[in-house]
């Protein structure tokens, strides 16, 4: 039945496969500058597996980091996934001791995922979902890993790469949007970012920022929920 599952969800995670071995690549490269052997950065992308915490966490091996300074930025950096658990908490519920790791290895990509696909009709969510998870996870760890390989390697200015991140967030919200569907969220969770964005700076927007848009959506939700139902109406007509 795992076999099943892995074949169906495979096809849905090849967006992922390509942004996270770049990604992942390009985490590994700037690990591995740091002077640590590559086994480091294959390691840490299979327990700590956080993404842009991993590339945050580069930083943490600097001088005069302090053990608070960490806590506080990768608690920042990593503060929505809060909301994303909240969302989740029925279908996980049913998982059993499956769930433990599918929180773990709850990311950006793979929460889009759970909510943009539709689970075949031949195949159990549970299976579907941790199948999702686990490809998703594997190609963040196969491209950390060819990441150090190569910066150990082959040498070479890395100045830039890290911009591999932000440049995957955008073309999935790129994708999410030109998909259809309700876009009240989207242009929520964007107007409340700007301002934030404005008001608290740089360093410090993300958690009033989603704070807001949570407030807002749950205020909200009814009509949001009308407007989907509508819009669904017109689209089956």
């Amino acid at each position: 039945m795992y076999r099943k599952a892995f074949r169906a969800a495979f096809p849905y995670t090849i967006p992922v496969l390509t942004g996270y071995l770049f990604i992942g690549i390009a985490f590994g490269v700037m690990f591995q500058e740091k002077g640590y052997n590559f086994l480091w950065a294959i390691l840490m992308s299979i327990l700590v597996y956080a993404g842009s915490g991993q590339y945050l966490a580069v930083n943490f091996f600097a001088p005069g980091v302090g053990f608070l300074d960490v806590i506080f930025m990768t608690f920042m950096v990593n503060v929505r996934h809060i909301f994303y658990g909240l969302s989740l908490l029925e279908r996980f519920g049913r998982m059993g001791k499956k769930r433990l790791y599918m929180i773990f290895s709850l990311t950006d990509e793979t929460y889009s995922l759970f909510f943009i696909t539709k689970v075949p009709k031949d195949v159990p969510e549970d299976q579907f979902l941790f199948a999702i998870a686990l490809l998703d996870q594997f190609y963040w760890v196969l491209g950390s890993a060819v990441g150090a390989l190569a910066g150990a390697l082959i040498p070479f200015n890395a100045e830039g790469i890290d911009f591999a991140m932000t440049a995957l967030f955008i073309v999935i919200f790129t994708e999410q949007w030109l998909a259809g569907g309700n876009r009240i969220p989207a242009v929520v969770g964007l107007l409340f970012s700007a301002v934030m964005r404005l008001i608290a700076g740089s360093d410090n927007f993300i958690l009033p920022s989603m704070i807001c848009i949570m407030l807002c959506l749950i205020s909200c939700r009814t009509y949001i929920e009308k407007g989907q139902k509508s819009e669904n109406g017109e689209t089956a007509a």
